[in-house]
């Protein structure tokens, strides 16, 4: 079976990673598609190479643009490269418009379509994960659910049983494989002078947050708040997107926030694991901190983890600053014995063990 790897963020790049190592550990034939939508080629580059990956075969460096016009430009350039390439499954992973390029192409082509991290929701369709992450999973012939509760969520959406396999989330893979590497790899606490459990960390990129003016005050009016009350520096690897707002909202900086450059995910694993609590919008990062055993907070009204509210791993604020600042004061000084509910890193190897049975 010759399988095509479509991502174009950094955060899919994480994510198969896991199972990029277990094609080149099964010599598969394989190759990895890459559409730029994280459009700092370098900076993706550079993330290949800390994670010692090969390089993608295709680079459509399709950059930013309108929803419409980023989807349209990588549908045009997959399809090329698929009918040049005629691989017989295209896998995707996640949510983002190169899911949804990637699995209709594939599906229009008819080549088969493998949705690892299927059945996600967040029920909110306001935003457009919510509608990429559905269309996919419904043009999918293999649904990798991490969760019974993702499986679930597609049954009840009237997909059949026999495409969907509850495999574990690779994001479990993917942390416990980098933590060797962090070790050694990461003096970013060395070089920020920080110390385990003496700083909290902030994350803010998504655009019902950081694209409204009121959301992304109310966030930082809490940040100023816990700030005060905790004493603790707040670091803030800051997303281009959210700092552009800042500016344009007249955000100024508070003193305790510590803004720095966005880091490799080597450097940013390290600060995770080492933090006293973790503030972020990121789906991602909030499956990161449960498998870490580090509190979360969650600056969103909804999430489509909610694995990690029910092992008490994490806790939805929004973005009101007593909403916040409640739930720091529960979350930082919550015992962290949780149970990971994603799996036990071992969901790479199922989904190609299940590609080999299905060839």
């Amino acid at each position: 079976m010759k399988i095509c790897i479509i991502l174009g963020t950094r955060p899919e790049i994480i994510k198969m990673a896991p199972i990029i190592r277990e094609c080149e550990k099964k010599h598969a034939d394989y190759f990895v598609l890459h559409t730029g939508q994280h459009y700092s080629i370098n900076m993706d580059k550079i993330f290949f190479d800390e994670l010692k990956l090969p390089q993608p075969g295709y680079n459509l460096d399709v950059g930013s643009g309108t929803h419409a016009k980023q989807t349209a430009d990588m549908l045009v350039g997959i399809e090329n490269v698929l009918l040049k390439e005629k691989p017989d499954i295209v896998l995707v992973e996640g949510d983002t418009n190169t899911v949804l390029a990637g699995s209709l192409a594939a599906s229009k082509l008819h080549i088969l379509v493998g949705h690892v991290e299927a059945g996600l929701r967040s029920y909110d369709r306001n935003m457009p994960e919510e509608i990429n992450r559905i269309l996919s999973d419904h043009v999918s012939d293999y649904l990798f659910a991490p969760t019974e509760k993702a499986k679930s969520n597609l049954l009840s959406e009237g997909i059949p049983a026999n495409k969907i396999f509850v495999t574990g989330n690779t994001i479990v893979d993917s942390v416990l494989q980098h933590i060797k590497l962090v070790k050694e790899k990461s003096d970013v606490l060395k070089n920020m002078n920080l110390k385990k459990d003496g700083y909290i960390l902030m994350t803010a990129h998504r655009q019902e947050n950081v694209d409204v003016k009121n959301r992304l005050k109310g966030i930082f009016d809490g940040l100023k708040i816990i700030c005060k009350e905790y004493r603790l520096p707040v670091i803030f690897p800051i997303h281009p997107r959210t700092r552009k707002r800042m500016e344009a909202f007249g955000l100024k900086e508070t003193e305790g926030i510590v803004f720095t450059e966005p880091v490799g995910f080597l450097d940013f694993l390290e600060l995770e694991s080492n933090a006293r609590l973790v503030l972020t919008d990121s789906g991602g990062v909030q499956e990161e901190t449960c498998i870490l055993n580090v509190p979360c907070v969650t600056l969103r009204d909804n999430t489509e983890r909610p694995e990690t509210i029910d092992v008490g791993s994490n806790m939805l604020a929004g973005t009101t600053p007593e909403k916040i600042r409640d739930s720091v004061r529960h979350m930082i000084s919550k015992k962290t014995n949780w149970k990971n509910p994603f799996g036990d890193g071992k969901a790479a190897l199922r989904i190609l063990s299940i590609l080999d049975k299905m060839s």
